[in-house]
């Protein structure tokens, strides 16, 4: 019995030691060589970043000493840097397998916003590539340099916050107003302003990006002072070449083109809300029945002056709503001043009953809409 456990120690302790044989061999086969040319971009390339299209990085292969795969990551780093901290650093295509790197100028113009080059400016751009295989990581020494200039506008965030002590919304981000997306680049907020200071966030846990309003020009970082009485307004902001439109609501009132008249105005409320509570709606007797069409003229100032803007429906005529009718019924959209085209219908039980119009548009809304409610 001893012999045997002596035999199956002997064979124990061979299998370890060949193991560890294996084990050096592999990490001897680890080593690799460095990336020892850049293709693309060539030293000093110039890319104009308001442009969309992409850049195509591409360099020559690395080797490994066992013949395996080698992976590769392109970093970027400021003008001089040593790389020892790049600012940027991601795996090339094919998740690090591939010796080419596809990356679109969004995402460059993101890496020279993190460099310290002002939007609507030039400036210079370091990247290298790193090779690795296992723990052996090798930089290459090759370093080419981008010459880029930034467009006006900045990446679009996945969403957009007012807050300040000028806003609604006061200082507390939890209460900080969402913005609406309008499309890929643009969003858009009616809000009322107050003295005091504003500025636009992309996260409400507080790490997002900010931005501000200066003059026309959107600005990251900082905030807007206002100074004005108290009014209502139109932010409309367009990321991609950085403008901002800031227009006054004046007023909005119903056009009820049977009487050729307006019936009210709707007062401002907060939230993108306007209501004009507990109203008189009577509709106007005709030959062929009772007429109930209507619309809303909103009167706009900005710095060339006041405008009409005219909110109606998406339908050229309309069959009075009901009960079942759904609620698209009631998006409102731009249309022209012509006297009748694209009203709305009152639902037939509004006609000589009291309520409450309300006009909606904010960002919990899928569309900007308005509701009746009778009273």
């Amino acid at each position: 019995m001893k012999t045997i456990y002596t035999k199956l120690l002997a064979m124990f302790i061979l299998l370890f030691l060949v193991g560890c044989d294996k084990d050096d061999d592999t990490i001897k086969n680890t080593n690799i060589s460095q990336v020892e040319a850049l293709y693309a971009p060539e030293n000093n390339k110039f890319l104009n970043l308001g442009a969309q299209s992409s850049a195509l990085f591409e360099w020559q292969s690395a080797k490994a000493e066992d013949n395996g795969v080698v992976l590769y990551d392109v970093a970027f780093d400021v003008e001089g840097g040593d790389f020892s901290k790049p600012i940027y650093v991601l795996p090339s295509d094919g998740k690090g397998f591939q010796r080419t790197l596809t990356m679109s100028f969004t995402a460059l113009n993101k890496i020279a916003e993190m460099a310290g080059i002002p939007s609507k400016s030039s400036g210079k751009l370091q990247w290298t590539v790193w090779s690795s295989k296992g723990l052996d990581i090798k930089k290459s020494s090759v370093i080419n340099t981008l010459v880029v200039e930034r467009p006006g506008g900045f990446p679009t965030p996945d969403e957009l916050f007012l807050t300040g002590t000028a806003t609604e919304g006061g200082n507390d981000l939890s209460n900080a107003i969402p913005l609406k997306k309008t499309g890929p680049t643009t969003y858009e907020l009616y809000t009322s302003l107050k003295p005091g200071e504003y500025q636009f966030i992309s996260s409400k846990t507080g790490n997002g990006e900010t931005f501000f309003i200066n003059s026309s020009n959107l600005e990251s970082g900082g905030s807007t002072t206002y100074t004005d009485d108290e009014k209502v307004y139109r932010i409309r902001i367009d990321f991609s070449d950085g403008s901002t439109t800031t227009s006054e609501i004046v007023k909005i009132e119903l056009w009820f083109p049977p009487l050729g008249s307006y019936l009210f105005n709707l007062p401002y409320i907060g939230n993108g809300t306007w209501r004009a509570a507990n109203k008189l709606i009577e509709f106007k007797e005709e030959s062929w029945g009772r007429d109930e069409r209507y619309k809303f003229k909103f009167t706009v100032r900005n710095s060339t002056g006041e405008t009409d803007e005219w909110y109606g429906s998406i339908n050229g005529d309309n069959q009075r709503p009901n009960d079942n009718t759904a609620e698209a019924y009631w998006y409102m959209v731009p249309v022209t001043d012509d006297y009748w085209s694209n009203s709305f219908k009152f639902n037939g039980g509004v006609d000589n009953q009291n309520a409450d119009i309300d006009i909606i548009f904010n960002a919990a809304v899928p569309e900007y809409t308005h509701k009746v409610t009778v009273l």
